[in-house]
């Protein structure tokens, strides 16, 4: 199985702080740094980090930025998807505080601008059995049109509303696994329980449905009504910010080698918990090795 992820890339610029500032005031970072990142580049690299054959489409702007954001990308996957836009390239501002929590602002014109079905030869590439990911940072009716493609093309579609934009009612009959934190949940289904917004992404559509919990692991619901829950191991927390991107991406390629869905949110959430324990978005994405040796780990404990 291919996967096909579907979202925005850009340039990360993290700000590490004691704490957030207030409104109004003005705060020295201790530290600052670029990364490339992105929901969507993140999931992509995840993904490929696997070892699963991932097609990552994207828009970068016609700057310095976009040629940089094209380099680091082909350290791990094919970068040749990438569309070139006439905007400057998408940027995020990061800000994580002494307890590794984090707030997230982008500049996102080319994500809002792309449509992979119009600007790309995705509709042709597809195959039944393929995978296609996508998050909530393309236009809402690009991302609709793109689940509903992927479905009729007979693809599994993994559908990851992040961000949620505002008024925006999800196709989640086009949807194959929706995966969505605790607080997405609840927005979406109107439950404030997570085992029960599980039940209700089902009830609106979805095949499946995945809650993450954070710390506390994720919720695995199927189609009969059923609510697993696995747990995540116990870390020191020094940075949450892009965990869930890593949990989604590693979740697709371990489902793109066969896996089946228990075992694979199992690792993702080993790989997530490995991901708050270090600095940065992407940068903090388990490599190869270390996502063979999960890979492995797990399949044992669970053969």
């Amino acid at each position: 199985m291919r996967v096909h992820v579907f979202g925005n890339i850009c340039v990360d610029t993290t700000f590490r702080l004691d704490r957030f500032p207030q409104p109004g005031e003005t705060l020295n970072a201790s530290s600052h740094a670029d990364g490339l990142g992105g929901k969507g580049a993140n999931q992509a690299v995840a993904a490929a980090r696997t070892g699963a054959d991932v097609r990552f489409r994207a828009a970068i702007g016609n700057d310095a930025a976009g040629s940089w954001i094209r380099e680091q990308l082909s350290r791990d996957l094919d970068a040749g998807h990438l569309t070139t836009l006439s905007l400057q390239s998408d940027r995020s501002t990061i800000m994580v505080d002494a307890r590794g929590e984090n707030l997230i602002v982008t500049g996102a014109s080319c994500a809002a601008a792309f449509d992979p079905l119009a600007d790309t030869g995705f509709a042709r590439s597809i195959e039944r059995g393929d995978i296609m990911v996508i998050q909530g940072n393309l236009h809402p009716d690009v991302t609709t049109a793109c689940l509903r493609a992927a479905r009729g093309a007979g693809a599994m579609t993994i559908f990851n509303p992040s961000p949620l934009a505002a008024g925006f009612a999800p196709p989640l009959s086009a949807v194959s696994l929706a995966i969505a934190n605790a607080g997405e949940a609840a927005q979406l289904t109107g439950a404030s329980d997570p085992a029960e917004a599980a039940r209700e992404l089902i009830r609106q559509g979805a095949d499946t449905a995945i809650v993450t919990l954070g710390a506390h692991g994720c919720l695995v619901a199927d189609g009969e009504g059923s609510v697993d829950r696995i747990a995540a191991p116990k870390v020191t927390v020094v940075d949450t910010s892009g965990a869930g991107d890593v949990f989604c991406g590693c979740l697709a390629g371990c489902l793109a080698h066969g896996m089946v869905l228990a075992t694979a949110a199992r690792i993702a959430v080993r790989a997530a918990a490995i991901s708050v324990g270090r600095a940065g978005t992407l940068g903090s994405c388990p490599d190869g090795r270390e996502m063979k040796m999960l890979m492995e780990t797990t399949e044992a404990e669970t053969a």
